[in-house]
């Protein structure tokens, strides 16, 4: 959780001093990020997480095919996100035209354009994404505050005769399939949220990097 010292220093437009020194230490990024896998997977899990500049950077190397990576520092919400191997190009390419300042609908486009001329490499089978949020996490006992975890199953160039799958979901929970027929087309199953029960806000449903577009 960060300090409300660090909080106010954003306010106060010392950004790049705040986002140093909220960075925490990497063990710390590291049992955070992992809390977005399952338990069996998170041994052998590849990290990645934020140095003293703010940049990505290796924190764990892996021994299986699953990559996490810890939340960004410098804003209020707790997200971190786990995915498959598979999928670390597309998730770097994107990390990499955020950082160049492209983002939102045009970074989703950039990398579907790319993807379609072969220059991007997608996952041949179907890959997992595993997206958790929270309004914080205690370090003391590991845990992450007001969990919300869901799933994004990447399936590109999927559509709904392919899959058979709708366009919306037809149930709490249900999966549906997103951009359909693109390089970036992925079921999700995002289960009912719960109500907060920390005094913290909710962490809004915002994407670190290594998300859905």
């Amino acid at each position: 959780m960060r300090s409300t010292h660090s909080s106010l220093l954003l306010l106060l437009g010392f950004g790049a001093v705040a986002a140093a020194a909220a960075v925490p230490p990497a063990a710390e990024q590291i049992a955070a990020a992992l809390q977005a896998a399952p338990e069996d997977r998170r041994d052998g899990a590849r990290v990645l997480g934020y140095g003293a500049d703010g940049a990505v950077a290796e924190l764990r190397a892996g021994s299986n095919d699953l990559v996490c990576l810890a939340d960004k520092p410098g804003d209020e919400a707790f997200s971190v996100a786990c995915y498959h191997a598979s999928l670390e190009p597309y998730m770097r390419r994107g990390r990499e035209l955020e950082a160049a300042g492209v983002s939102g609908e045009e970074r989703m486009k950039r990398r579907w354009q790319e993807a379609d001329a072969g220059t991007l490499a997608m996952p041949e089978k179907p890959a997992t994404l595993y997206v958790l949020h929270g309004s914080g996490f205690d370090a003391a006992s590991g845990k992450v505050l007001d969990p919300y975890l869901r799933w994004v199953v990447y399936t590109p160039w999927a559509t709904p005769e392919s899959t058979g799958l709708p366009l919306a979901p037809q149930a709490p929970g249900a999966p549906w399939l997103m951009f359909p027929g693109t390089a970036g087309a992925h079921i999700m199953i995002t289960p009912a949220k719960p109500e907060a029960k920390s005094e913290a806000k909710p962490a809004e449903p915002l994407e670190k990097g290594a998300a859905e577009g």
